[in-house]
């Protein structure tokens, strides 16, 4: 508000600040706690946004998807490095980004860590990287790929996940029936000597975005997507090895999309009572799959934990120290907090309010990572192309 220079206008002005800020506080209610409220949860706390890199390299991909924070120092990665993904090339076609980022918050320097080419021979498809990242304690960091070559799902290849040694070499590469279209955000158990991976797989029966339902007048909504788990060993000094796989998940929707590619199941988040939390876009809910870890029989989508409200197309998706879900959303550029156990969304945070889209945000948000102090997290914006950080 701008101050008034004159002292007649001084009582005025004051009514006015004060009419204000009791409307602010009448209609903000829903999402926000008064200031003398002890915070719910951790986006009550967060009140800076940093501007941290481009996440563009020198080939000019673009679309940044996956944020992950590195939990060892090995080869060219320290400790606390970022990691990120893109998921289109210099001509801004989905599904063909093949680069993988290294952000230093020590010295805020950007370097490329990876990069494979776009038609790879073992990669059914090629090469598109999504938000399937993770980096394991002994160095090894995984990715999934969703390829096209034109942009769209009408030419999707199943896809693979890819393994990067620790300098950013390509040394391995896993397909099979059960890999079509690796999307969301990785959860993983890290023992040191093995490891257990869930991933989303949202490629399977996906048509064209041509291919349209003649009522809705939108893409066919399939529900063949899934949850994967997989088992991994570290023998020493050597990659990983794929062991076991195992659908825990299934009937999530996934659609093709024109302007996002595709939708489908995007985050997904462990508690530590072995329940995994999975985000599905299309039908704007979050859901829970009890016994991850050891289920041997898909629970289907599982429980739902919560729907409609505050989510918009929730996307990826990280839990806090206190065991609260700060997920994306996809339709506009704000991140909600969920208490899973109590099934209640907390509080809407924007983190993108760009105009130029409608809702403000939409489309512009995607990975998400919490700082190693859990205080704060890291995430991208594909409207500019951006590495930021969310901070108290």
């Amino acid at each position: 508000m701008t101050r008034s220079h004159f002292p007649s206008l001084l009582i005025k002005a004051s009514l006015v600040r004060l009419a204000r800020t009791t409307l602010y506080f009448g209609l903000g209610a829903c999402l926000a706690a008064p200031a003398f409220a002890d915070p719910k949860g951790m986006l009550e706390t967060i009140h800076k946004h940093k501007f941290l890199s481009s996440t563009i390299p020198d080939n000019g991909d673009v679309n940044p998807y996956a944020v992950l924070v590195a939990p060892v120092s090995v080869g060219v990665i320290e400790k606390d490095d970022v990691l990120v993904d893109n998921f289109n090339n210099i001509s801004n076609l989905q599904g063909t980004g093949t680069t993988i980022l290294r952000y230093r918050p020590s010295t805020k320097e950007t370097k490329l860590f990876a990069q494979v080419p776009q038609k790879l021979k073992d990669c059914p498809g090629g090469v598109g990287l999504t938000t399937a990242m993770t980096m394991l304690r002994s160095g090894w960091v995984i990715v999934g790929s969703t390829p096209s070559t034109d942009g769209t799902t009408k030419t999707k290849g199943d896809g693979c996940l890819l393994v990067f040694d620790a300098d950013g070499h390509h040394v391995a590469t896993w397909a099979g029936a059960t890999i079509n279209g690796p999307w969301g955000n990785m959860a993983t158990i890290d023992r040191g000597t093995s490891a257990t991976l869930f991933i989303s797989m949202a490629g399977f029966g996906l048509k064209g975005p041509e291919v349209v339902d003649p009522e809705t007048k939108y893409p066919v909504i399939e529900h063949q997507a899934t949850v994967l788990r997989l088992e991994l060993t570290l023998p020493e000094g050597k990659p990983p090895v794929l062991q076991s796989q195992t659908v825990i998940g299934d009937g999530f929707s996934n659609r093709a999309d024109r302007d996002n590619f595709l939708f489908g199941p995007t985050g997904l988040a462990l508690g530590t009572d072995d329940t995994l939390y999975v985000t599905d876009g299309l039908d704007n809910e979050i859901t829970a799959i009890p016994e991850a870890s050891t289920r041997a029989t898909s629970a289907g989508k599982g429980k739902l934990v919560t729907k409609e409200g505050l989510l918009a197309w929730p996307l990826a998706m990280v839990m806090t120290a206190q065991g609260h879900l700060i997920v994306n959303n996809g339709k506009n550029g704000q991140t909600v907090e969920v208490d899973p156990i109590a099934g209640k969304q907390i509080y809407a945070h924007w983190l993108n309010t760009n105009q130029a889209q409608s809702p403000p945000g939409n489309g512009n948000l995607f990975g998400i990572a919490l700082t190693p102090d859990g205080k704060s997290f890291y995430y991208v914006e594909d409207d500019i192309n951006a590495l930021r950080l969310a901070t108290p």
